[in-house]
């Protein structure tokens, strides 16, 4: 059985979408400072059955009911990206804490307009790039910080697999649905460019600022074939540091995410498993101080829960956190936001220059 601490963080979860199913449900029941108190949706049939499942204290068909709850302290946004936006700025008004699926937003102006109430407002948001919290790529920050000294280069992945889901699917409960569901009025996957840099470069990107450091500007290029897209962007760090990323989906091959940095005083290699495994990444941290490669090894990885651990903390105890802040959240939007102005006009954009949606 898992401990619980004696001071829970309250959360209520809005969407019993596919995510929350996968991934935040269970995080907040196995949380150490985390309690499952409420469940939001407006399809009556799956807020019953996810409900059944979970055993919240409370159910809400409504959000504002959901925000009005004083022992709801936190929200987990976990909808479709088109209303993440809006439901922040809902709970934010309404005094609530905010832990916000990835991609922070859609466009750069709604994410910019957020940073500006969560700033004045003294809450805690943070966004859900899950893979801050893999043991190894949190070993790697924090051997970035305090051995490897200046950057010089960066180069990341992210090649989502056509086999992928052959191997989730095993590993996932099976998503229950509801014809009663909120949707969006257009359909997110019809534009798969937008769709994926969505989906998957916002872990690619957040990862590189994570670890090579703010981003200023990019130049991508776009490769289109066999129902394939494959993105490469060169990457200017803030730092001077020269960097690559690979966004490729799908791969025909297996699932790939990774990064090396090269460094002053060291170097890193990185292989990071699907999230659902619950599997450290192997990273390997080599330092000239004693001319040896060190990695973790028995960490726990399940990153959903790590990272809502994290957020409880932060507001319960007052923790420094490395989980993605409004801040970070806004920053990749407009990295991916840089990269498709980069790809529609071949040339190399500005982050600070970025406007619109991907």
């Amino acid at each position: 059985m898992i401990a619980k601490e004696k001071r829970l963080l309250r959360i209520g979860v809005v969407g019993c979408g596919p995510i929350a199913q996968f991934a935040h449900f269970e995080a907040c029941r196995k949380g150490r400072n985390t309690e499952l108190h409420a469940i939001c949706d407006v399809a009556p049939d799956l807020l019953a059955k996810m409900a059944a499942v979970h055993g919240p204290r409370a159910t809400y068909s409504r959000y504002e009911d959901l925000l009005a709850d004083p022992q709801v302290e936190a929200v987990i946004v976990a909808t479709g990206d088109t209303f993440h936006v809006p439901l922040c700025r809902q709970a934010i008004a309404a005094g609530k804490h905010v832990f916000v699926e990835k991609p922070l937003g859609v466009s750069v102006e709604e994410c910019d307009a957020l940073r500006s109430v969560v700033r004045t407002s003294g809450l805690v948001l943070q966004v859900g790039t899950n893979r801050r919290y893999d043991p190894g790529v949190a070993f790697a920050h924090e051997f970035i910080q305090n051995e490897m000294g200046q950057r010089m280069a960066y180069k990341g992945w992210y090649c989502d697999s056509t086999l992928r889901y052959t191997m989730t699917d095993n590993v996932q409960p099976i998503p229950l649905t509801s014809a009663a569901s909120i949707r969006s009025s257009e359909d997110p996957k019809a534009d798969k460019r937008r769709y994926f840099m969505l989906a998957h470069g916002s872990h690619l990107v957040d990862t590189a600022r994570f670890l090579g450091g703010p981003i200023e500007a990019v130049r991508a290029r776009l490769v289109e074939r066999f129902n394939a897209y494959c993105w490469f962007v060169d990457t200017e760090f803030a730092d001077g540091g020269a960097g690559h990323l690979d966004l490729t989906i799908p791969l025909r091959g297996d699932f790939q995410e990774g990064f090396q940095i090269y460094g002053e005083f060291g170097s890193i290699y990185g292989r990071i498993p699907l999230p659902w495994f619950y599997k450290s990444g192997e990273v390997e941290c080599f330092s000239v101080k004693d001319r040896q490669f060190r990695r973790v090894l028995g960490e726990d990885a399940f990153t959903y829960k790590l990272q809502l651990e994290g957020f409880a903390r932060a507001i319960l105890d007052g923790e420094p956190s490395i989980g993605a802040t409004v801040d970070d959240g806004a920053a990749a939007v407009r990295a991916m936001v840089a990269i498709a102005r980069s790809v529609e006009t071949g040339e190399r954009i500005r982050l600070a220059d970025a406007t619109g949606g991907v």
